[in-house]
């Protein structure tokens, strides 16, 4: 995908027929020039790019592959660290916070671990002029730089469950197109890190957090999500095995990692001797799981949701879920129209949603339309002459362009049931959609034929890693490989079903695709 990179998106347009000329008195902007270059269907790339710059939630930084976060970005991120820090705090998991920097002896104690992430680590080489005596690793991720710590904190049972977390950044110097959200070397995430008595209690905090991470892409982000297992060749390096959540994103007909759940087993406790004495006095290693979801859920939110007015939030995350707009006409008592405007907000605040006014009055009715659109915001009331008279205000959707007169006296109620619908219906939609790319085959032609149609894919296999790497071989092209991207909690019945590349017997039905 092509990342924009350099390049501000919106330069170099040619300015709207509707444009006023000159003049030095102080105008108001009627253009409504705000519009993208670029069509979802069409350049879906450069749309993304454009959309997220346009909308306000990045900006390019002079380094590549690093994003300035602006606060429509911060503002979802907060709400949904909000649900996930509550809920992680009702399950007895605590917050800390590592330090950025690792020790290269530390980082290469875990081979198969670090393998993984070789040819992405950053490292520190100068102080100043001097160069350092040994390079310091800025961490990829955390189990290397908190598991000798684990070491020396457990000792016996009672220290056990120790389950901690961290809302920190991580950089992984990715040498592919970078994209904004999707792939950027630095990323704010949470990672936690648990260690237990037993394999029991590490599954089940497995299923748990991947259950609240559905509940972020499903219930916040109005995205839905198949929950399921990764293959041996996709499971997180050094762990035991690894769940996930995967989005789709039918533009592109690529399969995304929404967020995954990992146990680790016993890998790390070898490598870090973390023991324990357990009740019978004999030592025993702890369990461990590792978990983690990033800013890369806003980028999944705006690939689903976007289009050709630009951004489409969710009223869940919505720095503001409410604009309300003046609509003054000539002769009319615009202080008045500004004043219920006001009114309106306070009531709206009052009553928990979060509103604002768009009072400028150097920019048209109409332009602040095309701003808002772009920035997603989910619903715009406007208040004109007519509906002050009528004791009324206009509602406009911004999902489906839905308009709707309000009296003043049910505002609330509606708004309400407004914004309920709107969460609903986006998740609907893009249910709907990727429902429509997914495709059930059980033979090698039909999974050609289906990979070509961008379609995500589910298909019965026998479970082994050569042929997973040969379907990749097979499959390896300029728009890249098709990989598994998880067997489903949720299996069809495998009776008397073969393999779609060996023809052996199918032990797992699997999703595959192409993916970011």
């Amino acid at each position: 995908m092509a990342s924009g990179e350099g390049k501000k998106s919106g330069e170099g347009k040619k300015p709207n027929a509707n444009a006023k000329g000159g003049g030095k008195k102080k105008e108001v902007k009627k253009e409504t020039g705000l519009g993208l270059s670029f069509k979802k269907e069409e350049n879906f790339g450069e749309w993304y790019s454009e959309v997220c710059v346009n909308g306000e939630m990045i900006e390019y930084y002079d380094i590549s592959g690093c994003y300035i976060l602006r606060p429509w970005t911060m503002a979802v991120w907060e709400m949904m660290q909000t649900f996930f820090d509550a809920e992680i705090k009702k399950m007895k998991i605590k917050n800390c916070y590592f330090p950025l920097f690792v020790s290269p002896a530390v980082l290469q104690k875990e081979k198969d671990h670090i393998e993984g992430f070789a040819p992405e680590v950053a490292w520190v080489t100068k102080s100043g002029q001097s160069d350092l005596e040994v390079p310091i690793a800025i961490r990829p991720t955390s189990e290397t730089v908190m598991y000798p710590y684990y070491s020396k904190w457990i000792r016996g049972h009672r220290d056990l469950p120790l389950r901690l977390n961290q809302w920190c950044n991580v950089v992984r110097w990715e040498f592919s197109h970078p994209t904004p959200f999707i792939r950027s070397r630095e990323f704010l995430w949470q990672e936690g890190h648990t260690a237990f008595a037993t394999k029991e209690e590490a599954d089940k905090e497995v299923l748990d957090i991947l259950e609240l991470y559905r509940r972020i892409y499903e219930e916040y982000l109005a995205i839905p999500v198949i929950k399921g297992k990764k293959s041996e060749l996709e499971k997180f390096a050094g762990g035991f095995y690894t769940t996930s959540v995967e989005a789709f994103i039918p533009n592109t007909g690529r399969g995304i990692q929404g967020a995954t759940s990992h146990c680790l087993g016993q890998n790390f406790a070898k490598m870090f001797d973390i023991t324990f004495e357990n009740e019978k006095g004999e030592k025993a290693m702890v369990w461990q799981n590792s978990w983690a979801y990033s800013t890369r859920t806003i980028g999944v939110m705006v690939m689903v949701h976007g289009d050709d007015k630009g951004l489409v939030m969710p009223p869940k995350v919505a720095s503001v879920q409410i604009i309300v707009v003046p609509v003054p006409f000539k002769d009319a008592d615009t202080q008045a129209i500004f004043d219920a405007c006001d009114a309106t907000v306070n009531t709206l605040n009052e009553a928990g949603f979060r509103a604002e006014a768009d009072l400028r009055d150097n920019y048209s009715p109409g332009w602040k339309y095309s701003h808002w659109e772009m920035k997603g915001v989910p619903l715009r009331i406007e208040i004109g002459p007519k509906d002050l008279a009528n004791k009324q205000v206009r509602a406009v959707r911004r999902d489906n362009s839905a308009k709707i007169d309000i009296p003043m006296v049910n505002l609330v109620e509606q708004v309400k049931d407004m914004l309920d619908n709107i969460q609903q219906n986006l998740f609907d939609v893009a249910k709907h959609k990727r429902d429509a790319c997914v495709k059930t085959v059980r033979t090698w032609d039909e999974f050609i034929e289906a990979l070509g149609q961008k379609k995500m894919i589910l298909a019965p296999w026998c479970d082994e890693m050569e042929v997973e790497k040969d379907v990749k071989a097979r499959t390896k092209g300029e728009t890249g490989a098709a990989k598994t991207l998880c067997a489903p909690f949720d299996q069809p019945d495998l009776e008397g079903v073969n393999c779609f590349v060996t023809g052996r017997p199918g032990k797992k039905w699997s999703y595959w695709g192409r993916s970011y």
